[in-house]
Order: C-alpha cells, then sequence, then structure tokens
C-alpha cells in the first residue's frame, strides 16, 4: 500500500534568457533535486505541460570553486557545456548571493572564469581551441560541445531544422551527433549565425558554444582577420573574443545578456 503513496514536493525555480536562450535555474545547493529522473526535467523543460526551457540547470555547491554548474538538455540527459546557460548561471550565482561581480566554477568541462560589468553583460571564459577540422565544405570544432559550422546562402530562408537534421543524425557524425551552425557573413567581422542544437533537436534562438564555434571557424578560414567578432543570433547579439597563436586559441571569451525573466514554484 505505501508503494503507491506519491510524495508530492513544491520546486522552486527560476527562468533565465540569454539572447533568447532560454533556462529553468534550480539553486541545488541542499541536494535535494532527482538528477537521475530524466523525464521530470524533460517534463519541466516542455513549453506546453510543464515551465518551458531550451536547458535545465542546477547550481551545486563544489568544494574548490564559488559553485558547480550541472546542465541538462531539454530531452532531459545531462549534457556538455552550454555557453549562454553558463552565463546565465553566473547571474543566477549573483542573485543569490554566492558571488559578486567575479567568479570561478566548474562545469562538464573544467574551470570557467567568468565577469559582470557594470552594464550587467556576463564575459565567461571558454575552453581552448587547439584542433580545429578544416573540410571542403564546412569546419567543425570543439568549443565545450561539438560543432558543425557551414556558411551558406540565404540564411534568413534556410529550413534550419529540416537541414540540421539531417547533419546531425547523418553518417558524419554517427550516433552522438553534432550542433550544426549556419552562418552568413555580414562585414569583417560581423557574422549572422542560426543554430540546430542536438537535445533540443530544433533550432534554438542562440547557442553561445556555436557562437563561439562560429567566431573561431571564421578565423581559421580567413573570412575574418579580427579577434573580437559580433555575432547576430536569432535571440540578439553575442561578442565572442580570443588571443590566436599557430591557430591555437586561448583567452577564449563570450559575452552577452543574462538576463532573470521570472521566478516560481511548481509541484513535482
Amino acid at each position: 500500500m505505501l508503494d503507491s503513496i506519491q510524495i508530492k514536493m513544491q520546486l522552486e525555480f527560476y527562468k533565465y534568457q540569454g539572447t533568447g536562450n532560454d533556462f529553468v535555474m534550480v539553486d541545488n545547493r541542499s541536494e535535494f533535486f532527482p538528477k537521475e529522473n530524466t523525464q521530470l526535467i524533460a517534463h519541466l523543460c516542455d513549453r506546453r505541460f510543464g515551465i518551458g526551457g531550451d536547458g535545465l540547470i542546477l547550481l551545486e555547491n563544489d568544494p574548490e570553486t564559488d559553485f558547480k554548474m550541472v546542465y541538462y538538455n531539454s530531452d532531459g540527459n545531462q549534457s556538455s557545456m552550454c555557453g549562454n546557460g553558463g552565463r546565465c548561471l553566473v547571474a543566477f550565482a549573483k542573485k543569490l548571493q554566492v558571488i559578486q561581480n567575479k567568479t570561478t566554477f566548474i562545469a562538464t568541462d573544467g574551470l570557467h572564469h567568468a565577469t559582470i560589468g557594470a552594464d550587467e553583460l556576463v564575459s565567461l571564459q571558454m575552453i581552448d581551441v587547439a584542433e580545429v577540422k578544416v573540410s571542403s565544405d564546412y569546419v567543425f570544432l570543439n568549443t565545450g560541445s561539438p560543432h558543425h559550422v557551414q556558411l551558406v546562402d540565404d540564411l534568413e530562408n534556410y529550413n534550419i531544422k529540416e537541414n540540421g537534421a539531417a547533419i546531425r543524425y547523418g553518417d558524419l557524425y554517427g550516433k552522438a551527433g553534432s550542433n550544426i551552425n549556419f552562418v552568413k557573413q555580414i562585414d569583417d567581422s560581423t557574422f549572422s549565425v542560426r543554430t540546430y542544437e542536438r537535445g533540443v533537436e530544433d533550432e534554438t534562438l542562440s547557442c553561445g558554444t556555436g557562437a563561439t564555434a562560429v567566431a573561431i571557424a571564421m578565423n581559421v578560414l580567413g573570412k575574418t582577420a579580427a579577434c573580437s567578432i559580433d555575432l547576430n543570433v536569432e535571440g540578439g547579439k553575442l561578442v565572442v573574443s580570443f588571443d590566436k597563436k599557430d591557430n591555437h586559441f586561448t583567452h577564449v571569451f563570450l559575452k552577452g545578456p543574462a538576463e532573470f525573466v521570472f521566478k516560481g514554484t511548481i509541484e513535482i
């Protein structure tokens, strides 16, 4: 009889977005959240039956840094690094008074440093990139998550979901898949980007690791000599900067807005 009794609890959550890439944030420093319940996480990210988000992020204690980032895609599975999610988590940590305007935290791909400027823009250091695979019609690199970068004509009318899924599920990347970025050059240091994200399995309004990958890829291809590159994403504008030596990219920073949307509770 007792086995059939389900105990419900109220989950307090915060909603954040970074250039339209939106996340459900949970303060899990007391380690109460059922992290293995992929069905629950997917439900919370559902835009019709849950809260809605491109992903869910837990803020947890870490013995050596300010906090730990645990990121889940909207399909409920724990995933690789999310740049916009990381920036939003920094803003969330400040709201919780875990940090002030400067932080070091740990994520799945290692340590990250970040600052919050007077303009409230969050600048997040990404991983160094030493390996960039250049093919005839695309570039592949890992900026904390794997990214395929491809220049296309008529980006505005390009079918991102259909073409992105075809590459993501194709023979090129196998079962693991990749995020797929389609790019159009605007000027010497500005590019427009639209991204198909694995784990969301659709176009998102913005992808931070994707914007980072595009900036580095365009520099490698010689489309720009700039080391600070403006990226127009569907949800706003991001800036990626880096130091470059012999096609080795260090001090890579992703900068843009990270904004609190609302707070609420939901029964789980």
